[in-house]
């Protein structure tokens, strides 16, 4: 990650609830935000199923596949990676991935 990224305050880590994952609007674009585990970790991918070509990734059932997360989507059932944005089913599919982290409990994506 380049030293010059700009990173945008969503919100506190605690608004996230363990397994789940929330729509957030970062530079006029859905971003799904999910927090896998109890841990403070975040990941970010674009919220647009690309199949469904609809925002509904947020609300999609987070999974793990050889140690990875992804995220199926709730309409398609197509997963994607929470890292990536690669699409399990197809290869010809993906979504954008951000960076994100958190920061003294403050969930930051990379605008």
């Amino acid at each position: 990650m380049a030293n010059n990224t700009v990173f945008q305050a969503i919100c506190d880590i605690n608004d996230i609830v363990p397994g789940t994952g929330v729509c957030a609007l970062v530079n006029g674009e859905q971003v799904a935000l999910f927090r896998p585990t109890e841990a403070q970790e975040v990941m970010a991918i674009s919220n647009m199923d690309p199949f469904a070509r609809a925002n509904v990734l947020s609300r999609g059932f987070i999974c793990q596949h050889q140690e990875q997360f992804w995220v199926a989507s709730p309409l398609k059932k197509q997963r994607f990676n929470l890292i990536t944005g690669q699409c399990m089913e197809d290869e010809r599919f993906s979504v954008k991935a951000y960076a994100a982290r958190v920061t003294d409990g403050v969930v930051e994506v990379a605008a």
